[in-house]
């Protein structure tokens, strides 16, 4: 396995990051166990997830992912796991049940602390924008938790790129701690909303960049093809992403070269889109997700696998509409 540093920070991760949005829904806690023991055997030290994960399964009310991984990072040596979760979604009742002020902040990380038994939460993230919460006012209450040693570091996800900048300026202006990631949705199946302005913005301020969706829900994965377009997973099902590539013939003509790149290459399909990301240097970490041991073993090892200028080439021409 392969490590770099997140962003700026002194946290060193491993290149890819294990998404747990299956665990409590997709994958039960058996299942979930046997994917992180795997993932940890194979050196991914960087866990991700998100307080509200997964309140859609049956039964669900938010908050399984997080107390599955602390129940199983019990059985481990805390300070080998970066695990970073997420806040804004609602979790209970009432004005304060949701979003980033300081009030939902304050309560929404204790909850994350007790199902992760933990006391530190490596990168604590904002899951999307509230409109209805100053910037100055998430970025007071993160900085508090960084210096009661709460929060290691924190980050943003699915921004647009002048409110990163935007958070950033607050955080120069008042002297507060600052977002040192962004989860943006990024892959060769969907590559307009993070290239028009956020990859420069990154790049431009060291940013550290940890895609989600980098196989596009599984299509990049070759479980669809022309003759079969059936979405037979709870991912698939669900997936508005998906639903647009299903009937997009050019999605198959960029499946085509992944399965005959791959083929040349002696790898699954999935170990060439998450290699064309890692090519970029803005990219940090893709966050792969998994329903089963198997499906984690089809991504495990694609960080060692480079891709020469002419599939690089390619692919971006095949990918370029996206």
């Amino acid at each position: 396995m392969q490590y770099t540093y997140l962003g700026r920070t002194g946290m060193k991760v491993s290149r890819l990051c294990l998404g747990t949005m299956t665990f409590g829904w997709s994958a039960d806690e058996a299942a979930s166990f046997a994917i992180m023991d795997r993932a940890f055997d194979a050196g991914l030290n960087f866990f991700d997830t998100a307080n509200i994960y997964s309140y859609w399964g049956e039964g669900n009310v938010g908050g399984e992912s997080e107390a599955i991984i602390g129940r199983w990072l019990k059985t481990k040596d805390r300070r080998q796991v970066v695990l970073a979760t997420k806040v804004r979604g609602r979790m209970w009742a009432g004005t304060s049940g949701e979003g980033l002020s300081r009030q939902h902040i304050k309560h929404a990380v204790e909850d994350s602390l007790r199902r992760l038994q933990t006391d530190y939460i490596d990168l604590y993230q904002t899951h999307s924008i509230d409109p209805h919460t100053p910037h100055e006012e998430t970025l007071e209450a993160f900085d508090r938790l960084v210096r009661e040693g709460k929060v290691l570091y924190v980050g943003c996800s699915n921004y647009p790129a002048w409110q990163v900048m935007k958070a950033l300026w607050m955080s120069d202006k008042h002297h507060l701690v600052r977002y040192e990631s962004l989860q943006p949705h990024y892959s060769l199946f969907h590559r307009r909303e993070f290239e028009a302005e956020l990859e420069a913005v990154c790049l431009d301020q060291q940013i550290a960049v940890i895609p989600y969706s980098p196989l596009a829900a599984g299509f990049a994965t070759g479980k669809f093809t022309r003759e079969n377009r059936a979405r037979t997973t709870p991912r698939a099902e669900y997936s508005s992403l998906v639903a647009r590539l299903i009937d997009d013939e050019r999605a198959y003509d960029l499946l085509d070269a992944l399965r005959e790149i791959a083929h040349d290459c002696g790898v699954p399909m999935a170990h060439v889109a998450l290699a064309w990301l890692l090519a970029k240097p803005v990219i940090t970490a893709p966050i792969i997700g998994a329903r089963t041991v198997e499906q984690l073993e089809e991504v495990l090892g694609a960080e060692d696998l480079l891709l020469d200028s002419d599939a690089i080439t390619r692919l971006n021409e095949l990918s370029a509409g996206f």
